[in-house]
């Protein structure tokens, strides 16, 4: 299987800009009337802010008009109009921000809700190539980021736009001349923003990507904290974090540093521009073309059109930041999903147990084959083990058999049809599993044994429990079977969780058991009354135990010994011991 060293570094191809942010459009669209509602109370903020210069040139105009001749109905009408522009314009404002944090909110819901459910759906692969912790980074930052983006920066965006063509419009009215003033810093700052665009947008995927290897690396050092210390690697660890951590700092200082120097740069420009119209404005003045009013009032719509322009620029770098984990978390939705049901694919229900492997050959990656014409059959009710070096293919084999993964050659049949002609979720409940990686999660003792099983019955617990020998140490605790279990089971010890597994697995009555070093976590004594309870298990069912302690699967009704892939010897303890071969001698090591 692919190694620490393979994961974490698959780097998704970029998707185009356009498709992502249509596609963030369409979970918004989720909520089509409410976000129509909000953007039609945006457009009408704006029309207020627009409206308020106007009054204002109006009623510096009358105010203008000479002493003895100032009509101060009329200045006051245009104050109190532009008072009531203004104080609607910021009642609607307020009300689609509130608006618009529901829908990004509601946006950010969805989004985890679609992930987790498609990292339900992808096959085990998919896990063994990416870390945790940069999964992770996508289910939380990465969609945070793109909520924080629409909750702001959508409706500011398309807003703004509507106040610069207004603006732009209402100045033209009032004095075409001065427009000429400023219209050169309209394609400076358009071609200036274009290019810092394609020169930012890509720092930024390096900067979602860098942040998912530095918490990918840190969720597994977390998980190994107590190798570590036993190890004495502390300083080691920290200096490889350091040298992740300075990656993504960096990564993060190249994406915003020059991100940061969009929006001085707009308004330095912007800047010119009003210098221009201030010296354009005096000019016309003198010469009679334009009044203190009209002037007043493109100075304050020129304000209105820059002030978007740079407002955009600032956020420019949020908008590419969004993007940039929207496509991280769209490549995960876009993830090729486990094999689905063939068509009429039938149930497989009170399975008798006959399994058959024929000339299987399967493979992690292409390049290195794991089994190679693998063959095996179990009876019903059989008990078949499977021993070996490390790395031979024993728990591959287990993989094949629970479809984790489908061989690249071969079948493997179950009650005389392949199981590919089963459904997936019907193979897999005719299978108990007890494996040596002990998995509880955070809840109580009761529930994790009757995970498998809906509705069981305590007394049904509870007698699983006494058959894996850990009912005693369950009623010692202060909380009994209503204790909880701290996140992976911190709070109690391996062997502890081995035994309420095997206990789930003994609850979970299927036709077939696979048993995994299912006792490798607990004492020798406990091992003793464990596969006591065990065989109470196993009897009438067809078993596969994977094992390095010999000794527990010497009643094995066969036995394959694995070597690189291939099985190199089969047949019963006492068959094999006569030949002295490699399981001879892997039995005779583990006793002499």
């Amino acid at each position: 299987m692919p190694g620490p060293g393979d994961r974490g570094g698959v780097k998704q191809k970029p998707k185009n800009a356009k498709k992502t942010f249509r596609r963030l459009l369409n979970y918004m669209m989720e909520y089509g009337f409410v976000f129509f509602v909000l953007i039609v109370f945006a457009f009408a903020s704006n029309i207020g802010n627009l409206l308020g210069p106007g009054f204002a040139g109006k009623a510096i105009t009358e105010a203008s008009a000479g002493k003895g001749n100032v009509d101060m109905q009329a200045v006051i009408r245009y104050g109190l109009l532009m008072l009531l522009a203004y104080v609607g314009s910021n009642i609607l404002s307020f009300l689609v921000n509130i608006g618009m944090m529901r829908v990004g909110r509601s946006v950010a819901r969805n989004l985890r809700r679609d992930v987790f459910d498609k990292l339900m759906e992808l096959p085990v692969g998919y896990f063994d190539k990416h870390m945790a912790g940069d999964i992770i980074s996508r289910v939380s930052y990465d969609i945070d980021v793109v909520c924080v983006s629409l909750s702001s920066d959508i409706v500011q965006i398309l807003t703004s736009l509507v106040t610069v063509a207004g603006s732009f419009i209402m100045m033209c009215v009032i004095s075409p001349p001065l427009v000429l003033c400023m219209v050169f810093t309209i394609p400076v700052s358009v071609l200036f923003t274009r290019y810092m665009s394609r020169k930012t947008r890509p720092l930024y995927s390096e900067r979602s990507r860098a942040y998912g290897e530095m918490n990918g690396f840190a969720e597994e050092m977390f998980t190994g904290q107590k190798t570590i210390l036993a190890y004495a690697q502390e300083d080691r660890v920290c200096d490889e974090f350091a040298g992740i951590n300075k990656k993504a700092a960096e990564s993060y200082r190249a994406a915003d540093g020059l991100g940061m120097t969009m929006g001085p740069t707009i308004g330095m420009i912007s800047n010119f521009g009003l210098s221009a119209i201030g010296l354009g404005g005096a000019v016309l003045y003198m010469y009679g073309i334009v009044g203190l009013g009209q002037i007043s009032s493109f100075i304050l719509y020129s304000r209105k059109f820059s002030g978007p322009i740079n407002e955009i620029s600032n956020i420019i770098n949020e908008i590419f930041s969004a993007l940039a984990a929207a496509e991280r978390v769209f490549a995960l939705l876009d993830e090729e999903e486990e094999a689905k049901d063939i068509e009429g694919a039938a149930e497989l229900g009170n399975a008798r147990g006959d399994v058959e492997a024929e000339k299987v050959e399967f493979g992690y990656l292409p390049e290195k084959t794991v089994l190679r014409d693998f063959n095996m059959h179990a009876a019903p009710g059989e008990t078949v083990a499977i021993v070996g070096h490390t790395g031979a293919g024993k728990t591959t084999m287990v993989n094949l058999l629970m479809r984790f993964y489908d061989p690249g050659r071969g079948r493997i049949c179950v009650d005389g049809r392949e199981n590919r002609e089963y459904t997936m979720e019907s193979l897999r409940k005719s299978y108990s599993m007890v494996l040596q990686d002990t998995w509880v999660f955070n809840g109580t003792i009761y529930d994790n044994i009757a995970y498998g099983k809906e509705n069981a019955a305590h007394e049904e617990v509870t007698a699983a429990a006494k058959a894996a020998h850990i009912h005693n140490y369950i009623m010692k605790l202060p909380g009994g079977y209503k204790t909880v279990i701290s996140e992976d089971g911190g709070n109690i010890s391996k062997g502890q969780k081995q035994l309420i597994t095997i206990a789930r697995a003994m609850l979970y009555d299927t036709g077939m058991l696979i048993l995994d070093e299912a006792t490798s976590n607990v004492d020798t004594a406990t091992e003793r009354r464990v596969q006591d309870a065990m065989k109470k298990l196993m009897k009438g069912k067809t078993c596969f135990i994977i094992a390095h302690r010999l000794s527990t699967i010497r009643n094995a009704d066969n036995i394959l010994v694995m070597e690189h892939g291939d099985v190199t010897e089969q047949g019963k303890h006492e068959e094999l011991m006569e030949r002295k071969g490699a399981y001879y001698k892997l039995y005779r090591s583990q006793f002499e």
